[in-house]
């Protein structure tokens, strides 16, 4: 396996970023993935980054961030990205049938033939809702995969079983459009509430082990990004999450 990225919404709470870029790297981590709030000053955080021995190969960017595509993609090369995903879509921009969906899916393939033109990897980021039929009965991430044929997935392991879903079957169907996985795992049920639900990697029920070799079998991910949605101390999550991807064979 590649080495394990880090999701910095994970930290986006600490007191000073470049410290804690420095505790990342001091830890083993040479890769992080980037998230919408942090691009106001690329070049700064670029520079940043290479003080700290750190790349940002991948990056979130909100839909109307990535609407302006002259300044999303100024933001990745400035930064060095090499993949841009779409994470979320606010609840009125979703619907029960399967007319958003099908707005979004159009919207996002024709993004995604503007970033691939210019050299870079361009896909969606999936939650738990995507995994909720609409009246049709088709989910939304099947809607979004199929009418945007060529964008690529970062399959959040995670909020898919938060969807009801069982993600090998997604693996099995969908493999060769994941590029990217976010490592997150999930608390006993009941467990961990002030932090959501959500457990370090390796301290949860998901069974990162054995799944990770799941991952590497059926799908075409590249990078590798530990994510905790909500934790109460975001250098304890990359400590312990690092360790266990450093047992993966």
């Amino acid at each position: 396996m590649t080495e394990l990225s880090f999701q910095l919404y994970s930290a986006r709470n600490v007191p000073s970023m470049s410290e804690f870029f420095g505790t990342l790297s001091s830890l083993g981590y040479t890769q992080v993935e980037g998230f919408g709030g942090l691009y106001a000053d690329a070049a700064g955080l670029a520079a940043d980054l290479k003080k700290n021995n750190l790349a940002m190969p991948t990056g979130h960017f909100g839909l109307d961030q990535l609407k302006d595509t002259s300044g999303a993609l100024k933001i990745a090369e400035t930064i060095g990205m090499k993949r841009l995903y779409c994470p979320f879509i606010m609840p009125d921009q979703r619907s029960e049938d399967e007319s958003k969906w099908l707005e979004l899916a159009e919207t996002l393939a024709s993004l995604g033939e503007t970033f691939t033109k210019e050299g870079y990897g361009f896909g969606w980021h999936n939650h738990d809702f995507e995994f909720v039929p609409t009246t049709s009965g088709r989910t939304p991430m099947e809607i979004i995969l199929e009418t945007a044929p060529a964008i690529e997935w970062e399959c959040d392991v995670a909020w898919v079983i938060r969807g009801k879903a069982d993600p090998i079957a997604w693996f099995d169907r969908y493999g060769d459009r994941i590029t990217a996985v976010h490592v997150k795992d999930l608390a006993a049920e009941g467990e961990n509430p002030e932090e959501s639900g959500w457990a370090d990697v390796g301290h949860g029920v998901v069974g990162w082990d054995e799944l990770i070799k799941k991952v590497e079998a059926k799908t075409k991910a590249q990078y590798f990004v530990a994510e905790h949605d909500n934790p109460t101390d975001a250098v304890r999550f990359a400590t312990r999450s690092i360790a266990t991807a450093k047992n993966w064979k």
